[in-house]
């Protein structure tokens, strides 16, 4: 899998698949849970997008799937702090390396 990186406000965005389906956001997310020990923390879903917060070494990140951008993985603060940016760049090599 290759990703990019997006820096806005001083947050990374790790762009895991711009132009998927959804089944690769399940995906992701089940390799998640059952590989790193991640518990989900929080759930929204609608009709164009699913935000799904989760704890990684003490963090808070989120997963995402919209419909336009496909699959993300970004800090749950909008202006997060190093920390939450280094989990991101660690969570998205990990899923490079896995080629899901």
């Amino acid at each position: 899998m290759y990703y990019h990186l997006k820096n806005k406000h001083g947050n990374i965005e790790a762009v895991i698949d711009d132009n998927c389906g959804i089944s690769k956001f399940y995906t992701i997310a089940a390799m998640l849970f059952a590989e790193l020990n991640v518990d989900f923390l929080k759930r929204e879903n609608n009709t164009e997008s699913l935000l799904w917060e989760f704890r990684y070494k003490n963090q808070v990140l989120t997963l995402r799937y919209n419909v336009f951008n496909g699959v993300s993985l970004f800090p749950k603060h909008l202006e997060s702090v190093l920390q939450e940016n280094n989990m991101v760049l660690e969570i998205a090599h990990y899923l490079e390396r896995r080629a899901c």
